[in-house]
């Protein structure tokens, strides 16, 4: 993975637009974590393979960044990305890690199942 650069994944993003996607995201402020740091909160957020289809998407920020996609009946929002899959051609997958390089977010949109 390398580091986000908005242009190249906003191109990604309307590449991607109007299309039947499957998203996969996930999101984790140390529930993995927890039971080594009873400091942290465990909580997290995992969905795979829901099926959306947006209009309009966007990246904004300067890093940690965020990507919003606004379908027909609402939105998909993932806050905190910092990296992104440059060898994909027909996925995005991007990713947010912390400064110890582990996992916070997720969003991934493909036109196939994850």
């Amino acid at each position: 993975m390398q580091l986000i650069q908005p242009i190249k994944v906003q191109q990604l993003i309307d590449k991607l637009k109007d299309q039947e996607l499957y998203v996969h995201i996930e999101q984790t402020t140390g529930a993995y974590a927890a039971h080594m740091d009873s400091s942290k909160h465990p909580a997290s957020s995992f969905l795979t393979n829901a099926r959306i289809r947006y209009s309009h998407g966007a990246i904004s920020g300067n890093g940690p960044y965020r990507v919003g996609l606004k379908m027909t009946h609402g939105w998909v929002y993932s806050e905190g990305l910092t990296h992104y899959e440059d060898m994909e051609t027909e996925r995005l997958i991007l990713a947010g890690h912390d400064s110890q390089g582990k996992l916070i977010v997720a969003l991934q949109l493909s036109p196939k199942p994850f």
